[in-house]
C-alpha cells in the first residue's frame, strides 16, 4: 500500500491488473467503515512519504475482480447502481461485501418501503410443496420460511443458508429476535418432552438457548405458540400450553434468556391457545388473539403485567344471529394503537376500537374488500392475514395482497403475480415484502424501487 492521499487529490488504482482513477472526494462517499473511505483516513494509514515519493506512491493494488470493482465505483461516483447484463449479481455483492459496500448497493438497489410502490424483484421456489406454515422478513432483507419441522433461512441476497431442523417437532411460529438470531416456537410431542421455544443463529442453525418456563419452581415442558418481542425493555412473549393446565403467557428476558414471568390463563380468556400476540409500545401492553377455527369463539385482548389484569378485551362470544357467520381469523393493533384492525372469512375488514370500554362497540366491519375477492374457480383458497407499515393496512386475500392507505383505509394498490396459487403468509421488514403461495410454495419477493438520480 502506498501514502495516504492528500486531501482534493486523485487516486489510482491497479485491480486485477486494470488501471482505475478516481479523486478522494469520491472515496469519501464510501464512508469511514469501508476499505475504501479508510485510505483517507489518518487513524488507518502510516504517516506520509516524503514528497519526493509521494507521486509514485499513490497507486493501490487490489487483487479483486477489475469488472466489479468499475460497478462499485461508479455507485460511489454517481449513486446509482449500474450492472452490466454480463455481471452476475451475486459477485458484485460478494465483490461489495469485501470493500464495505454492501449497505450502499443495497440502498441503491431498492428504496425505502412503500406500499403503493412495490414491484415484484423475484421468485424463489420452496422446498416442500403444499407445506409452509410461516414466513418471516428479517431486518436485513433477508427471510426464513417455516415448513414443518424445519425452518429454511435465506440472506438478503436469497442465497438459502443451512436450515434448521426440528427433529419432527411441528414449527408453530418463528421470528427474528435480530438479523443472525431467530426464536422457534414448536409443538410438544406426546411423551418426547421436546416442543417449548429456542434461539437459534441464522447464519449456521446451530442452537444457541433453549427457554425454560418453570411453575413453582419446577421446570416444566410445554408447547410454544404465538411470539413477540419488546424491543425497548428485551423481553420476549409466547403463549405456552403445559400438560397439566399450565396455560398462559410466558415471558423470558431477551438478553440472558431466562424466564421474567408469567401469566397465568383467566377464567374464559384463551391465552394458551392465543394465534397471534403484539407488543404495543406506546400502551405498555401485549394484544393477544385467540381467533377461529382454533377456536369457536374469538377473543382479543390487552394484558397488562405490570398490574396484572386483562385491560381491555373483546370477544364475539354471544353475537347476534345475523352476525354469526362473520368469523375473526387474524386480527392486528394499528400503528397509532387505537384500533384493532381485524379480517374475517368473506375478506371483509372491521375495526375495534381500543378506547372503548372492554371492546363495548363491537367490531366496524366494511365490505369493500368483497370487490376485490378474485378466487378463481377450483381454486384453493387461505386464510387471509393482515399487516400494517408506516402508516399503511395490507391485506392478504387469495392471490393477491391489497394495500390500504390513509386515514379512511382507502385501497391504494393491489400487489398480484400470475401462479403459485392462494397467498398463504406474508410478512414486512428490510425494506421488503415476501409473500407465500401455498401450491408451488414458492414465495415472492416485493421491493421499492430508488427514486430517481436527479
Amino acid at each position: 500500500m502506498a501514502a495516504r492521499p492528500g486531501a482534493g487529490g486523485r487516486v489510482r488504482f491497479n485491480v486485477g491488473g486494470q488501471a482505475f482513477e478516481t479523486t478522494t472526494t469520491t472515496l469519501a462517499n464510501a464512508g469511514r467503515d469501508s476499505m475504501l473511505g479508510a485510505l483517507l483516513d489518518s487513524s488507518w494509514n502510516a504517516p506520509e512519504s516524503p514528497p519526493e515519493a509521494a507521486a509514485a506512491a499513490r497507486e493501490y493494488f487490489i487483487d479483486r475482480n477489475p469488472a466489479c470493482f468499475a460497478v462499485l465505483l461508479d455507485l460511489l461516483r454517481t449513486g446509482s447502481l449500474h450492472v452490466p447484463p454480463h455481471l452476475p449479481e451475486k459477485l458484485l455483492y460478494r465483490e461489495a461485501l469485501y470493500y464495505g459496500l454492501l449497505d450502499h448497493v443495497r440502498a441503491a438497489r431498492w428504496g425505502a418501503f412503500d406500499g403503493d410502490r412495490l414491484r415484484l424483484a423475484s421468485s424463489v421456489p420452496g422446498r416442500a410443496p403444499g407445506d409452509g406454515t410461516a414466513i418471516r422478513a428479517a431486518p436485513d432483507g433477508g427471510c426464513c420460511v417455516a415448513h414443518g419441522g424445519a425452518v429454511h433461512v435465506y440472506n438478503w441476497m436469497l442465497d438459502e443458508r443451512r436450515p434448521v431442523s426440528l427433529d419432527h417437532s411441528q414449527v408453530n411460529d418463528v421470528a427474528y429476535l435480530d438479523a443472525a438470531t431467530l426464536l422457534i416456537a414448536a409443538r410438544e410431542r406426546l411423551g418426547k418432552c421436546d416442543g417449548g421455544m429456542a434461539a437459534f443463529s441464522a447464519v449456521s442453525g446451530d442452537l444457541r438457548h433453549r427457554f425454560r418456563v418453570s411453575h413453582g419452581s419446577e421446570p416444566k415442558s410445554f408447547t410454544a405458540g404465538a411470539l413477540a418481542f419488546d424491543g425497548h425493555a428485551s423481553r420476549i412473549f409466547a403463549s405456552c400450553k403445559g400438560r397439566l393446565n399450565e396455560y398462559g403467557v410466558g415471558v423470558w428476558d431477551a438478553a440472558t434468556g431466562e424466564q421474567a414471568d408469567f401469566f397465568y390463563e383467566p377464567p374464559g380468556v384463551a391465552l394458551g391457545d392465543a394465534d397471534r400476540l403484539q407488543w404495543l409500545d406506546a400502551t405498555g401492553a401485549l394484544m393477544v388473539a385467540t381467533l377461529f377455527p382454533k377456536t369457536d369463539n374469538c377473543s382479543i385482548g390487552l394484558l397488562d403485567f405490570r398490574g396484572k389484569g386483562v385491560a381491555w378485551s373483546w370477544s364475539d362470544a354471544g353475537t347476534a344471529a345475523s352476525l354469526e357467520d362473520k368469523r375473526v381469523l387474524h386480527a392486528i393493533a394499528m400503528d397509532d394503537e387505537r384500533s384493532v384492525c381485524v379480517i374475517n372469512q368473506y375478506d371483509d375488514l372491521g375495526f375495534l376500537d381500543l378506547r372503548s370500554a372492554a371492546g363495548s362497540g363491537g367490531v366496524r366491519w366494511s365490505s369493500r374488500s368483497k370487490l376485490m375477492n378474485r378466487k378463481a374457480t377450483g381454486e384453493e383458497s387461505c386464510y387471509p392475514k393482515l399487516a400494517t407499515h408506516g402508516g399503511q393496512l395490507f391485506s392478504s386475500m387469495n392471490d393477491s395482497i391489497s394495500v390500504f392507505s390513509g386515514p379512511e383505509h382507502v385501497l391504494t394498490s393491489t400487489l398480484r403475480r400470475s401462479y403459485g396459487g392462494a397467498i398463504c403468509d406474508f410478512s414486512i421488514g428490510g425494506d421488503r415484502l415476501f409473500a407465500l403461495h401455498n401450491e408451488e410454495n414458492v414465495f415472492d419477493v416485493w421491493e421499492t424501487p430508488p427514486p430517481p438520480i436527479i
